[in-house]
């Protein structure tokens, strides 16, 4: 497959119903005022592109594998890039009742699993180049992303203190085990069922890790699961305005009025003081180095260093 850019002026040139591009619809509209949301999505849009332009020297074109975590509406002409642990069950159900044809009509009322099932939601590498770049052009592109540290915890809590999650310590528990544990039992070489976040942390850095396979998704950074430097979204929404942002998307894309993205209703949710109580065991340098890791994730979506690190 040919390679194909994501080029400057594609950035929020997703043309409406009536032609228009979203923010143009959205100005002219009666059903928006001018409200501060607009303004912060602009200016959440401003600052990717000002860090885009200071840490990229070359750009680079595009692969057929970089687009599969950009999932396709073609009804709505919507194209939105899913991040593990930032919302993306249930934007995936979103994106099944907008697809759906009517198949699905709450959100809610699609099991978990079935969001995850690849086969029912299509996504951009599984198009033509031609339409690839067609949608790349001209379809409302939005991504969500959540304060780094905050995402990484979350997924090392999902991932490796679950008991249901066999999976995840068969492929990744032994394997940190073996590699960072000092004289580790039979038993956890075996389950790979006890992962310390300190352990975790050092597979992260460790060398070896990227050299044998790209990151999982789940604590792969943003940037390079989504690629925000070579396609401009139009919307970068917040795991910390999470319900102000989606509404603000299925609004824009004119979504049926009975579409509504679910409430928040977790309580295990990952908070900031809690991440701050995993950071405590880690040591100044490793969480420098583990800041590195993810710095860019922090410029891109205006993040700042969190207070609990002790790495200034």
């Amino acid at each position: 497959l040919t390679p194909f850019s994501a080029s400057e002026d594609m950035r929020s040139t997703w043309q409406g119903k009536a032609g228009r591009s979203p923010l143009q619809a959205l100005y002219e509209s009666d059903q928006f005022e001018q409200s501060s949301l607009q303004a912060v999505h602009q200016q959440r849009r401003e600052m990717l592109s000002n860090v885009c332009s200071r840490y990229t020297r070359k750009r680079r074109l595009l692969q057929p594998d970089d687009l599969r975590h950009l999932v396709v509406d073609d009804t709505h002409g919507l194209l939105y890039c899913y991040v593990p642990k930032v919302a993306c069950t249930n934007w995936k159900r979103v994106m099944m009742v907008l697809t759906g044809q009517g198949k699905y009509r709450d959100p809610l009322g699609i099991p978990a699993h079935e969001a995850h099932v690849p086969s029912n939601l299509r996504t951009l590498s599984e198009y033509s180049v031609p339409e690839i770049n067609y949608r790349l052009r001209s379809y409302l592109k939005f991504v969500f992303v959540r304060e780094p540290f905050e995402r990484l915890v979350s997924a090392y809590r999902n991932k490796f203190t679950l008991s249901y999650n066999t999976a995840f310590h068969k492929r990744y528990g032994t394997k940190i085990i073996r590699r960072h544990r000092q004289r580790p039992s039979d038993r956890a070489l075996e389950r790979g069922d006890d992962v310390r976040f300190e352990e975790f942390v050092y597979y992260l850095l460790d060398p070896r890790t990227q050299q044998e396979e790209p990151f999982n998704e789940h604590w792969e950074r943003v940037h390079s699961l989504c690629h925000p430097c070579i396609i401009h979204y139009d919307v970068v929404g917040k795991y910390e305005t999470l319900a102000e942002d989606a509404n603000y998307i299925l609004q824009l894309v004119g979504a049926d009025a009975s579409v509504k993205f679910p409430a928040s209703s977790k309580t295990t949710r990952t908070t900031d003081d809690m991440t701050a109580q995993f950071f405590q065991d880690i040591s100044p340098f490793y969480q420098r180095r583990l800041f590195n890791l993810y710095k860019m994730d922090y410029l891109l979506f205006n993040y700042s260093i969190p207070s609990y690190l002790r790495i200034r």
